[in-house]
């Protein structure tokens, strides 16, 4: 019965569920790591779940990597989940293999049991508790029924195996006067380490990042901002799409919607792929998509972005 569910009806659920994102929606796919415990990943980020594979051994591999099995065609890299977020290695092997694309790279994830795809409120997914850590792989938590789900910072278990993003190649040239002023920019993203791969970029770009975890956090800091009036000095918004409380579609949704907010500019930064983010941020009203994470491809988005709020400074503000 359960094969039957992994190999038939995972992916028609999934292809269903997709229409939930934009309506502060999230759907995730549950499995276990060798124990009771619930775990969770953003089902919009896996293209199948198939039995585990034989795997072929690669030397001098990461100690987290099981191997390389071929899916569709193509040799993949397999992670063994528990060993990375656990830290040990359950006694029964894994029996299925979730087929994910993150930061457009495809990989395997060993798990040991596939539960189902549940749909939750991102009002209702919140941050992981404090005795969790700086440096564990939770994102955030939520419960079903009486149970906790665990869902995986799945970007800092990549980030740890395969390394951050690199430096950028080069420093997009943009208009000068303007540096005169101190832009900054406001992050909005649950994962720490995609938070400090933007603010490394922007620091590069001599910007000054505004970091918040989530799109209720950032919408509340750009709302305190407007009643203050201390806006002037900000160049843009950077969200991610999926984060628990509030999405970057709703987020972006809210900024539209308020008429001391509607002028900002919202760049939306996910690691899902797909046509579908494309009408997303036309619909919600975003001015830009980027994916995950392209450290090169995000500096060019901002620098136009500069180099617009440049040209239409007044003279004065560039005296």
């Amino acid at each position: 019965m359960r094969d039957a569910f992994v190999s038939n009806g995972l992916i028609d659920s999934i292809n269903r569920r997709t229409q939930l994102a934009g309506y502060n929606r999230l759907a995730l796919l549950l499995f276990r790591l060798g124990g009771p415990e619930l775990f969770g990943i953003n089902v919009f980020k896996v293209q199948e779940v198939v039995q585990a594979p034989e795997l072929t051994w690669v030397p001098a591999a990461h100690s987290h990597v099981r191997g390389v099995a071929p899916v569709r065609g193509r040799m993949i890299p397999v992670l063994d989940l528990a060993s990375a977020v656990q830290g040990t290695q359950p006694a029964d092997e894994p029996r299925y293999l979730i087929v994910a694309e993150f930061n457009r790279r495809v990989q395997g994830f060993l798990v040991h049991g596939v539960e189902r795809i549940v749909n939750v409120d991102v009002g209702q997914v919140t941050p992981p508790p404090a005795s969790a850590g700086d440096d564990g792989y939770l994102t955030a938590v939520t419960r079903l029924g009486e149970r906790l789900i665990q869902i995986i910072d799945v970007e800092k278990v990549l980030a740890d195996v395969i390394g951050l993003a690199a430096d950028l190649e080069e420093l997009p040239e943009h208009a000068t006067d303007a540096r005169r002023r101190k832009w900054r920019v406001l992050v909005a993203d649950d994962s720490k380490v995609a938070r400090m791969q933007i603010a490394r970029t922007l620091e590069q770009l001599n910007l000054e990042p505004v970091l918040v975890n989530d799109g209720r956090e950032a919408l509340r800091f750009l709302r305190s901002q407007a009643e203050t009036g201390q806006e002037d000095d900000l160049l843009m918004v950077i969200s991610d799409v999926e984060m628990p409380d509030m999405d970057g579609y709703t987020l972006t949704t809210e900024i539209r919607r308020d008429p001391r907010l509607e002028h900002h500019y919202v760049l939306l930064h996910t690691s899902l792929s797909g046509l579908f983010n494309h009408s997303m941020v036309e619909h919600v009203g975003a001015d830009r998509f980027v994916p995950k994470f392209n450290s090169d491809e995000l500096a060019k988005g901002v620098v136009e972005r500069l180099r617009d709020k440049e040209l239409a400074l007044p003279d004065v503000a560039m005296a």
